[in-house]
């Protein structure tokens, strides 16, 4: 049964507008190693986006550059339309804390207008969610604010040293622990709710962290509600691992089918 009482990601991705810039704050319960959860931070300005008065349209893709950590308390959003036509408008926006640009963002939302559709991807097989074991929780607060079922590539953080490294895929049903009805802002966030594929190539936790993650998503905000869904299925990848970064991408999927958003990073490792 979803909850109707505040949920703790409405309340970590709350806004409010201010004279010059709008203003949020972060949460201990989205918190990661240095900072707030990316895919919470990616979540706010997409809130704040989505309820700017001038917002016309659906979210057709964010990208959020991660500049620096965003200290613990209040942090300013100073938001700009850049360019605005018929079909599309893009913004930028700037998350200011402790005085200085700690995440840069670009986004790009659009009036979706009836089409030729066509979904060549198809759906990965997968055991139902209700059918495996939630993952356990762990010391990072934000992991454990989502109920993850792994399908394919369990996580294995013990350590064990390896001559060759493990496979960097997994397939995994992601959905909100407290659950709670997927609308963009939570499809935006969990864009960003892998494990670093760092960690699963090592077998081990190492320094991390996403320098730059880009969204595409492939529904509007009518065609996700009428999923009426409260978790995703989800394949998350790597192509290469070199000289301190490497790469991560992955597709969200409905479990009616639909594939409802694609997401590329680029994190930095030490190891």
């Amino acid at each position: 049964m979803l909850t109707t009482t505040p949920h703790l990601f409405d309340e970590a991705t709350r806004i409010t507008a201010g004279d010059s810039c709008w203003q949020g704050r972060t949460s201990e319960d989205y918190w990661a190693f240095v900072g707030p959860f990316g895919g919470a931070t990616a979540a706010t300005i997409m809130r704040a986006l989505i309820d700017h008065p001038q917002r016309s349209g659906d979210p057709l893709s964010l990208t959020v550059n991660f500049c620096a950590p965003i200290a613990q308390g209040d942090f300013d959003l100073d938001i700009r339309l850049v360019k605005a036509n018929r079909s599309s408008q893009h913004w930028c926006v700037e998350l200011m804390s402790g005085g200085e640009v700690a995440t840069l963002a670009t986004a790009v939302f659009a009036e979706r207008r009836p089409s030729w559709s066509h979904q060549p991807a198809e759906l990965p097989q997968a055991t139902p969610f209700d059918q495996i074991r939630p993952y356990p929780k762990i010391k990072v607060s934000w992991a454990n604010q989502y109920d993850f079922r792994f399908v394919e590539g369990d996580p294995d953080f013990g350590g064990a040293k390896k001559e060759i490294p493990a496979s960097a895929f997994s397939k995994v049903w992601i959905g909100d622990r407290v659950p709670r009805k997927i609308d963009m802002l939570s499809l935006t966030s969990m864009s960003d709710a892998f494990f670093g594929r760092v960690f699963h190539a090592r077998r081990e936790l190492v320094p991390f962290g996403t320098v730059s993650m880009t969204t595409y998503f492939h529904v509007d905000a009518a065609d996700l509600a009428a999923e009426n869904i409260d978790r995703v299925l989800t394949v998350a990848d790597a192509n290469i691992f070199h000289k301190s970064y490497g790469d991560q991408t992955a597709k969200l999927w409905s479990p009616n089918g639909r594939l409802l958003a694609t997401t590329t990073q680029i994190a930095y490792f030490k190891a």
